[in-house]
């Protein structure tokens, strides 16, 4: 419990804001959930402002992909309920979209400067520690974004953020609470435990018992209902000996890699904001004051320490790091590119405020040989052509296995070979009937009482088969002499635990009232005593230790309080408690401010899920 105290108590909304950022650069293909610009038909309104349809559709796609992501393997897209998936991300898009309008109504603001501060400051898009234009354009291309988009969003997630720490933050606990929850939390307990072992050999179960069983529960006792079925597999890698990718084609490619290789321009620079405490002409003057100090001889680093507002960079000087074109406004942009090594701008204009901007150096871009890409180049071309082929020949063998009445005619137009599974059940078997969706073509209506061929079906990304049932096994009712035993075993395991724990009742029931002294409560079995137990006690089994610390407080020492609890196997065990341990001792400075920042923390979750609750039933919400 203490290690889960100081997990969430130090630095949660920090960690909260970050992991927002880096679970975005973990995903791919989040691009116009945000930004869409169709106004087709609406999913829904929030006081007044749109969710499209195209937002929704996007935003389930991306819970798919986060489900694919966090399985593996494991992902089986026919478990998913689309409607329950719909109704997940028309919630998720409506939350955001209320967070939003909270955080604008409350006068939230994040700076540009300070998202270029953050983008160059992510790890995700440096190089050798250093921001990389490359690596940011790779990272968000494969987010299907552009700049402009990818700013706009991470502006939107660092609103919410502000509003959740700035409400999450904001929780507090008195002293009292505190103490309160440290005694609960140091408490321990003294019990004693009593294991009554359930005896399957003293157990009979008569013929007539599992013929009663048998008949109230026939249809627990039928043989699976199987399937056999054949199948077409259409693989992506078998395309790759059939396409070649041209010089002429890998030359062109390898020019367009090149091409986007920009110089990278280490930049410092010292911001006047333009603000409520400083207007255009105040904050031009403040500028020129500093320029003027830089002709006089004065360290750059040093006055960017005194005077810069972007607090992200006025600590290292200004420095900014290494950048290519495209990452800050144009005019910075401009300025900067105009500059020798070590010079220093003019005055500049953004819409931060006013600039002096310093070249600290300059990086020209490493271009690699066309013999150095080439085997990169070749397998993205050949893969590009095998993508293409691979979606051609699948819409073929759909349309084939789709005209045809069995599988022979489309294998043998597409050169493929008809396999034959093993039979297997509604639960499933090995190799393709493992997947899930294999599992409802196979059993579907359509291909299993129809006769008809499957549709395709993706097994995963490189994989496509259709499939057609050959052998339908249906469920046989078993005879009673072949499921004997195992009704037998079933009822010796239940009468057996039924046994032991009315005898374990009976027991407690007689000790309560003082009947059977505590040290002769079981011949020949003495208690196993434990002291001073805390709630993560090791060696005493968790259901154990949840029935303890619900027990209530003994009256007296010499009145314990009883419990009893079914194991898993049957066996049954009495549990004495015989004292509750209170924490006398005060709190360290260290303790209490840890127990402090947990309590504070779970508040303020606490206060910000409120607000929540409290933007969605004061608002306008209309679900198309």
């Amino acid at each position: 419990m203490l290690q889960n105290i100081r997990d969430n108590s130090q630095g949660w909304i920090a960690k909260t804001i970050i992991g927002v950022i880096i679970a975005l650069l973990a995903l791919t293909g989040f691009d116009a959930i945000f930004n869409a610009t169709s106004n087709r038909q609406s999913a829904a309104e929030v006081n007044g402002e749109e969710i499209s349809l195209d937002q929704l559709n996007e935003a389930m796609n991306l819970q798919r992909r986060q489900l694919q992501q966090q399985l593996g393997q494991d992902f089986d897209a026919s478990l998913l309920d689309e409607n329950l998936l719909r109704d997940a991300a028309l919630k998720g898009l409506i939350e955001r979209k209320l967070l939003l309008q909270g955080a604008e109504k409350a006068g939230f603001r994040f700076s540009q400067a300070a998202i270029d501060q953050l983008i160059l400051q992510t790890p995700e898009f440096q190089v050798d520690g250093k921001f990389n234009a490359d690596r940011f354009d790779q990272v968000i291309r494969q987010m299907n974004y552009s700049r402009l988009q990818f700013r706009q969003m991470l502006e939107q997630e660092m609103l919410i953020g502000q509003l959740r720490a700035g409400l999450a933050g904001s929780g507090f606990v008195t002293d009292a609470e505190v103490q309160a929850f440290a005694r609960l939390e140091k408490q321990t307990r003294d019990f004693a435990t009593l294991t009554l072992k359930a005896d399957p050999a003293a157990i009979q179960v008569s013929a007539e018992e599992i013929k009663a069983y048998y008949d109230g529960h026939a249809d627990q006792f039928k043989s699976p209902e199987q399937v056999v079925v054949e199948y077409v597999e259409l693989k992506k890698s078998a395309f790759f000996d059939q396409v070649e990718a041209k010089e002429e084609d890998l030359q062109a490619q390898y020019q367009k890699e090149i091409s986007n290789l920009a110089e990278q321009r280490h930049a410092a620079h010292i911001l006047v904001e333009v603000s409520d405490k400083l207007n255009e002409e105040q904050a031009k003057a403040k500028i020129d004051q500093v320029k003027q100090r830089l002709e006089k001889g004065e360290d750059f680093s040093a006055l960017a320490k005194e005077f810069s507002d972007d607090s992200g960079s006025a600590a290292d000087g200004g420095d900014l790091g290494f950048a290519g074109p495209g990452v800050y406004e144009p005019a910075f942009e401009e300025s900067l590119y105009a500059l020798k090594d070590g010079e220093v701008s003019a005055p500049v204009r953004t819409q931060y405020g006013w600039h002096l901007i310093k070249l600290l150096g300059v990086q020209a871009p490493e271009v690699p040989s066309f013999e150095s890409l080439k085997p990169k180049l070749e397998q993205d071309l050949k893969a590009q052509q095998v993508e293409q082929r691979f979606v051609e020949v699948s819409k073929e063998l759909e349309d084939a296995a789709f005209e045809a009445s069995d599988l022979a005619q489309p294998a043998q137009e597409l050169g493929l070979d008809v396999k034959t599974s093993a039979p297997f059940g509604r639960e499933g078997g090995e190799g393709i009937t493992a997947n899930r969706q294999v599992l409802q073509a196979a059993f579907s209506t359509e291909v299993l009482e129809d006769g008809a061929n499957s549709s395709a079906i993706e097994l995963d990304p490189d994989t496509v088969v259709v499939l057609r049932v050959k052998e339908h096994k249906k469920p046989e009712q078993l005879e009673l002499d072949k499921v004997s035993d195992s009704i037998r075993q079933h009822l010796v395991a239940e009468k057996a635990a039924d046994a032991v724990k009315a005898k374990g009742e009976a027991l407690m029931a007689s000790l309560r009232e003082g009947k059977t002294p505590i040290e002769q409560a079981q011949d020949g079995q003495a208690w196993q005593v434990v002291e001073a137990a805390t709630r993560s006690q090791e060696g005493v089994e968790p259901v154990l230790l949840q029935t303890l610390f619900r027990m209530p407080k003994p009256t007296a020492a010499d009145k314990p309080e009883f419990a009893g609890v079914k194991l898993n196997n049957g066996d049954y065990v009495v549990i004495r408690l015989n004292g509750v341990n209170q924490s006398d001792a005060p709190l360290s400075e260290q303790e209490k401010a840890m127990y402090s920042r947990f309590l504070a923390s779970r508040s303020g979750q606490q206060d910000f899920s409120a607000f929540r609750r409290q933007l969605e039933e004061a608002a306008k919400i209309e679900r198309f």
